[in-house]
């Protein structure tokens, strides 16, 4: 890299000191401090620091943290990355990570989908991953039809490739203008944000054909996954032809070449953030061989998938901010153990828990069921209304403490889960 400007290096100098400070008196991990103290000196430090790196900007409503982690073990392979690695999301952060590793060649970044044209205005990446959109926080970052649309408008006429979910109808909307695109078919569990055509607001029929592998007859059908197959019934607008398909606990390249996702993060999701992984290695010219070991080192993210102990009792912390998350997490119970569901309201959560209502909790029934959280009143009046039996807890450490000795599976949104974190020493 070139060297930054005096201003700029004073900027980061200070925004590292107020990052330290943050550690040392235990406000925080500095993520964020730092980089708003570096922006009041240098506004324009973004733009400066982001210059002459290979940078990715990774964005979606769930799995953006995961998948950050994912590439950023891969390119790992190549040199040293900087990125955010405790999901701070937007441009203090990312100043934050990129003052961090100065001389870190390549970085990966993880960006809140409101922020995303920002930052692609302001970095210029090269590489652009796009995984899903759905609900979240509503009162903040508004409905997702107008993110996609900006995603659009910021992707059209730049000189980016974009690794793009094209099971995710709003997804592929929003990244159809982008100059290149490398179409992974990561799939769509959660479909309820996405029954109408983007392009013209009729009706999307989803249909299911049989994947055949490239330069086979029949070669260009979609995954053998029929329920990610989509098509608008009043106009052209479909799912575009994928060259990456997850295909169960594998992924298939554009060759044709089956690869075993043996990795330790549990779940469908975190395949289908794999698969999105991979094909963005190989945009950076790291092939499929050398960038699966490497994932497969990833254990936990952020606290996501950490298991911690507290007299005898494991708690397996898992992470759900909106309808589609609990989905996922869903996905990852282990039936035979029981459960602590903790939700809160607050900024970071978004307001308004009438989500809560979008979410199948039948799912719990048959197992020990423990609410807490400051909005556990709601998710109890939830649960009665879905006959899923349930106990009350004023805290997570009661919760936790009516545990017999032995494994539970919890479930918490983002600032719930962060408390539960601190409680813990903030375990990663």
């Amino acid at each position: 890299m070139t060297q930054l400007p005096l201003r700029a290096q004073l900027a980061t100098a200070l925004g590292r000191t107020a990052a330290t400070l943050s550690r040392v008196t235990g406000r925080g991990d500095g993520s964020v401090i730092g980089g708003r103290v570096s922006l009041v000196l240098e506004p324009d430090l973004l733009r400066k620091l982001a210059h002459d790196r290979k940078l990715a900007l990774v964005s979606a409503t769930n799995g953006k943290t995961t998948t950050t982690r994912l590439i950023t073990s891969a390119l790992s392979e190549l040199g040293d990355v900087a990125t955010n690695a405790f999901g701070a999301n937007m441009p203090a952060g990312h100043v934050s990570a990129l003052s961090s590793a100065k001389h870190a060649p390549y970085g990966v970044l993880e960006v809140d989908e409101k922020y995303l044209p920002e930052v692609i205005d302001t970095t210029g990446a090269g590489v652009i991953c796009l995984m899903n959109l759905s609900r979240d926080q509503m009162d903040r970052a508004g409905e997702i039809w107008l993110l996609a649309q900006k995603w659009r408008r910021a992707l059209a006429g730049k000189n980016t490739h974009v690794i793009a979910n094209a099971d995710d109808p709003l997804v592929a909307w929003g990244a159809s203008t982008a100059a290149s695109v490398t179409w992974v078919s990561a799939g769509q569990p959660w479909k309820e944000d996405s029954w109408c055509c983007p392009e013209c607001g009729g009706p999307l029929d989803r249909k299911g054909m049989e994947y055949v592998p490239p330069g086979s007859v029949g070669a260009g059908a979609p995954s053998k996954a029929g329920e990610n197959d989509w098509a608008c019934r009043e106009c052209t607008f479909r799912r575009p032809e994928p060259s990456w398909i997850l295909d169960d606990d594998a992924v298939i390249d554009p060759r044709g070449q089956r690869w075993v996702l043996d990795i330790q993060l549990p779940g469908r999701a975190n395949r289908a953030n794999a698969a999105i992984a991979l094909a963005t290695a190989e945009v950076f010219g790291l092939p499929v061989e050398r960038a699966l070991p490497r994932l497969r080192e990833v254990r936990s993210v952020a606290g996501r998938y950490t298991t911690v102990e507290r007299d005898g009792r494991h708690a397996r912390l898992l992470l759900a901010k909106n309808p589609a998350g609990w989905l996922e997490a869903f996905d990852v119970l282990d039936s035979s153990l029981p459960v602590i569901l903790s939700v809160n309201a607050q900024g970071p959560d978004g307001r308004d828990t009438s989500w809560l209502w979008d979410v199948d909790y039948r799912v719990l029934r048959g197992r020990p069921v423990f609410v807490a959280g400051e909005r556990r009143l709601d998710l109890a009046l939830r649960l009665d209304v879905a006959d899923v039996p349930f106990q009350l807890a004023g805290s997570f450490e009661q919760a936790l403490a009516a545990q017999p000795p032995g494994k539970v599976d919890v479930i918490a949104n983002y600032t719930a889960f962060q408390q539960i974190r601190s409680e813990f020493g903030r375990a990663v």
